[in-house]
């Protein structure tokens, strides 16, 4: 496990200097830059951990440089901005744009060494809890059957190691929950943890020219690569060479960065048999199939049910500030005898439902049975109003770009036109649901 890489820039040789040798002290690796042309190089070379900023330079001022990076999604990295003679102004104006603290010249070396400890640590955990579109999981899986049971002992044991893993499993059954318990349980918690969809294209896992991928922005930690089936056939040649090698270039890029992340990789779909069909390499299943995990649907440890009601009405009620509810006995069991096609996501879901639509403290069978009749008659509509529409004659990747066209255009009439109320419909992050529309030609306003 490398240690973390931390990026000082400054003007001033003497401050780059001593910064350098006192964290390489601390077991830091340290790159240095004088002026905002040499740390842009330094930061394509390869992304810092943390970024130590100062706010006065000669060419352009440190701010400017902070706004040109968090306006860079693909690859953020905490920054500490530098000043010797800072405003509050200044201040505010570094925090907006994402800045995570402030120090001022003449440096304290003790402070110095606080805050950068600080910034790394607050930076592993916000990336180990931040969740992606569709979030709500426990970072720890939740259930006491012996199913649950065996599999946090095997993860427990993976994360001892650094070998590859590919966790299958039904959709929302909770294979992004075990990459995660993984990824937190491992020596790499203290890295950062990122999430790639595989339908996304090359350029954004490995990045281009100047702009770092996220297999980049995961360095020293760990990247989800979810619905691995569905990477494009230039991601899985490039994926594949990077494996072999331990390096990877960034598309267009002539420089090779080194690889230092650990890659979990998920899928709903049998890999072995997509691999077969020709659909999926064979030589990258088997880099990423080092050590199999199949996570159960949830009908198949029924008696986890009660733990997740009660974890997921005590987390909405924290979380989203929701009444609270609690399921009866009688509840429960309609529960546990149903046979939850949607899984882990499924039950969360119904429990927002519940506590956002209810009145009364306790939630009943009959309450559970509308509720179930309501989302059997939804899918049983949007099945007919949005399959017979779609052509199958067409390549996967327009088929699934109609789909999500259909979908998101059903969607946001339920939700009256508000992304805010689409985002929620569809567990998906406000930002990514953005680009998706515009991606698909999608107009918010036209559906209000």
């Amino acid at each position: 496990m490398n240690a973390a890489y931390v990026l000082v820039v400054d003007d001033e040789p003497d401050i780059r200097q001593l910064v350098k040798e006192i964290l390489e002290d601390e077991g830091y690796q340290v790159a240095t830059a004088g002026n905002a042309a040499a740390a842009r190089e330094a930061r394509r070379r390869r992304c810092p951990d943390l970024i130590l900023l100062d706010i006065w330079m000669p060419d352009e001022d440190g701010v400017t440089l902070l706004k040109e990076w968090s306006e860079n999604d693909a690859n953020r990295c905490p920054v500490v901005m530098i000043s010797g003679h800072g405003t509050v102004e200044t201040a505010v104006e570094a925090t907006r744009l994402g800045a995570i603290d402030f120090i001022e010249k003449p440096l304290s070396m003790a402070k110095l060494l606080v805050t950068v400890r600080q910034a790394l640590a607050d930076s592993a955990g916000k990336t180990a809890q931040s969740s992606p579109p569709g979030a709500g999981e426990p970072l720890k899986p939740v259930g006491h059957s012996h199913q649950l049971e065996e599999l946090r002992k095997q993860v427990r044991r993976l994360a001892a190691s650094e070998s590859r893993v590919l966790f299958s499993g039904e959709p929302g059954s909770g294979k992004t929950c075990f990459a995660r318990y993984l990824h937190a349980l491992s020596e790499r918690r203290r890295g950062p943890l990122i999430e790639f969809a595989g339908e996304k294209a090359a350029v954004e896992l490995f990045g281009y020219e100047d702009t770092p991928g996220r297999l980049e922005a995961a360095s020293n930690g760990t990247l989800v690569l979810d619905e691995v089936a569905d990477l494009e056939p230039e991601a899985q040649i490039r994926l594949v060479s990077a494996l072999e090698k331990q390096e990877f270039q960034r598309i267009d890029g002539s420089r090779s960065q080194p690889l230092t992340t650990r890659i979990i990789a998920l899928t709903r779909l049998n890999l072995a048999a997509v691999v077969r069909a020709g659909h999926f390499r064979e030589d990258l299943y088997y880099h990423l199939n080092v050590v199999p995990v199949h996570i159960p649907p949830l009908r198949e440890h029924i008696e986890d049910i009660p733990d997740l009601l009660n974890f997921y009405v005590n987390h909405l009620v924290e979380q989203q500030s929701l009444p609270y509810r609690r399921f009866n006995v009688a509840a429960q069991n309609r529960l546990r005898n149903y046979t939850w096609p949607g899984n882990v996501r499924e039950l969360r879901n119904l429990v927002q439902r519940l506590l956002i639509l209810g009145e009364c403290l306790e939630i009943t069978v009959s309450e559970i049975d509308n509720a179930l009749t309501t989302s059997a008659q939804i899918a049983e509509m949007d099945a007919a109003t949005n399959l017979p529409n779609l052509s199958l004659d067409r390549p996967l990747r327009e088929a699934r770009e109609e789909f999500e066209r259909l979908y998101l255009q059903h969607q946001l009439k339920r939700a009256a036109g508000s992304v805010a109320r689409l985002a929620r419909l569809t567990g998906m992050e406000r930002t990514h649901l953005y680009r998706k529309l515009r991606a698909l030609g999608i107009d918010p306003k036209e559906s209000a």
